[in-house]
């Protein structure tokens, strides 16, 4: 282990001493923060040569890569998905809970589970398929007690699942837990969990879609996975439960192994990669290449001290128990900020007026960005992402609070949507295919489309028929906003403003897009 400066120890010391004192974190809060920080202190990995100047958000061209605050000293994987089906048929010795047998025992059983899944926020970022995890118990009980019962569960979780990046799964076929599920969640307007409707043609039914697009419009959940694409990606059979392939949606938007999760996520902001780029060709065969290569064995470091040093995968009751498998746990690749690289690069050539999305060769661009860092990912390899091919999973990310003019992943710019939906949409479909592990785009709809739910139904079947991979909606005039890939309450960003507690640190994310990433001037459809 590295020593450490005492400039460096002095000014953690700071931050914390800001964290004991501030106003607005709830304890929990604060003492998340304090963790953190003192995780901060620590130097265990070994570090490829260039990393801290690409890191550096001081540096003059801005940051080029992003660790997304995982922290020095990695003590578990970043994203845990747990083998809930198991579970629900196991039980588990550690925790002493036999296998449920009923409708009661199940939920009591999953919310006690819950308390004892890690992640780098803390809290679950999956919390189950619970339309199938609760149908094989749903007819234990009239249907009015169930639909209680469930309305109990979820408004459990949001009040006890303190970070938006927490996600349930549903569909592609429908059942009484999943409409029942739809009915609830239209009704509390919570923003926890994050919830995902896995769409099949073949499978989803009409009025299925239409109960969660209703919900969609209501309170900006579900949104709409294309299941067959994602299925195709994700090898292991049903392993979900029957028709549920063996992936989830977990944390925003994420695509991950089911029984395992990511061991970490580190992400590319292009646009300040381009900052140091003469043109585009430039870019693309000396700049990027090189930051690529940085990022990749920056990730295979911290991947190998989780499994060789950590102790995690021998000691958590959820490797024991079978509940996790190491073998099927990747890595995600991230990236933001192609809007904003083509754009520069454009300027370079002397040709500003040309824009990411609006201009076919600008667009074009952009995909010959993304074969570049599609290539250099298939010919990297890293011994412990089996479940992948030895390949890391390519993630469009979402961004951060502090981001500012940095567009999340692949996406238009907020401000320059094309005038068309369809336009916009032919745009995303060169996109989406590069990223097993998420990507996707937010569309506020008019108060006028919830009388005409068909008309969201045609864009999200006929979009997936064309390969785009995940969509959200929310109604324009929604209390519950979908930030990027996450959910917060505008009044809960009203309170935060005014210096007030809320219970979701996510807010505070949510608050810093609000201002920093325009999310509430997106174009409304």
């Amino acid at each position: 282990m590295r020593e450490i400066s005492m400039e460096r120890v002095n000014a953690t010391r700071e931050k914390m001493l800001d964290v004991v004192k501030s106003p607005t974190l709830t304890h929990a809060q604060k003492v998340a923060n304090m963790a953190n920080l003192a995780d901060s202190l620590l130097e265990v990995l070994d570090l490829p040569e260039g990393l801290s100047g690409l890191l550096d958000k001081e540096i003059t061209d801005g940051q080029c890569i992003c660790d997304l605050s995982e922290g020095h000293a990695p003590l578990r994987p970043r994203y845990i998905v747990p083998d809930y089906a198991r579970f629900m048929k196991e039980g588990s010795a550690f925790l002493e809970l036999p296998p449920p047998s009923d409708l009661y025992e199940a939920i009591n059983s999953l919310l006690i589970l819950y308390k004892h899944v890690p992640s780098v926020t803390n809290f679950p970022v999956y919390v189950g398929q619970l339309d199938t995890l609760l149908e094989p118990f749903i007819n234990d009980v009239d249907e009015e007690t169930a639909h209680r019962l469930i309305r109990l569960f979820f408004t459990h979780m949001d009040r006890t699942i303190l970070d938006s990046f927490s996600h349930a799964n549903i569909g592609p076929s429908p059942t009484k837990a999943g409409r029942i599920i739809l009915d609830v969640v239209g009704e509390l307007e919570d923003a926890v969990p994050n919830l995902t409707m896995k769409v099949d043609p073949l499978l989803t039914t009409d009025e299925f879609l239409a109960a969660g697009i209703k919900a969609a419009l209501h309170t900006a959940k579900p949104s709409f996975a294309n299941h067959p694409m994602f299925d195709r990606e994700f090898p292991g059979g049903d392993l979900c439960g029957k028709d549920q392939g063996a992936y989830v949606i977990a944390s925003c938007y994420n695509g991950l192994p089911y029984g395992g999760g990511s061991f970490t996520l580190c992400r590319l902001i292009l646009g300040n990669i381009a900052k140091r780029a003469k043109d585009a060709d430039d870019y693309c065969t000396r700049v990027l290449p090189e930051v690529l290569d940085v990022m990749a064995r920056y990730m295979d470091a911290r991947i190998r001290f989780i499994v060789e040093e950590s102790g995690f995968f021998e000691n958590n009751f959820l490797a024991k128990e079978g509940l996790i498998h190491k073998d099927r746990f990747s890595a995600m690749f991230g990236l933001v900020g192609l809007a904003e690289a083509v754009n520069d690069l454009m300027a370079k050539e002397g040709k500003a007026e040309k824009r990411f999305g609006h201009d076919e060769e600008a667009t074009a661009l952009g995909v010959r960005i993304m074969d570049v860092i599609d290539a250099f990912n298939k010919e990297h390899r890293n011994p412990y992402c089996t479940i992948s091919g030895g390949h890391f999973l390519l993630h469009a990310q979402v961004g951060i609070a502090s981001d500012i003019d940095v567009s999340p992943g692949t996406r238009i710019p907020i401000g320059e949507e094309p005038e068309e939906l369809i336009d916009h949409l032919r745009v995303l479909m060169r996109f989406h295919k590069y990223f097993p592990s998420g990507t996707g785009d937010i569309f506020p709809i008019d108060v006028t489309v919830h009388r005409n739910p068909d008309y969201v139904a045609d864009i999200i079947r006929g979009a997936m028929k064309e390969g785009i991979r995940y969509l959200s909606f929310y109604s324009a005039d929604s209390d519950v906003i979908r930030i990027t890939g996450y959910l917060v309450k505008r009044s809960e960003i009203d309170k935060l403003e005014d210096g007030k507690n809320v219970k979701h640190d996510t807010t505070a994310l949510g608050m810093g897009a609000k201002h920093n990433g325009k999310i509430l001037e997106r174009k409304v459809r």
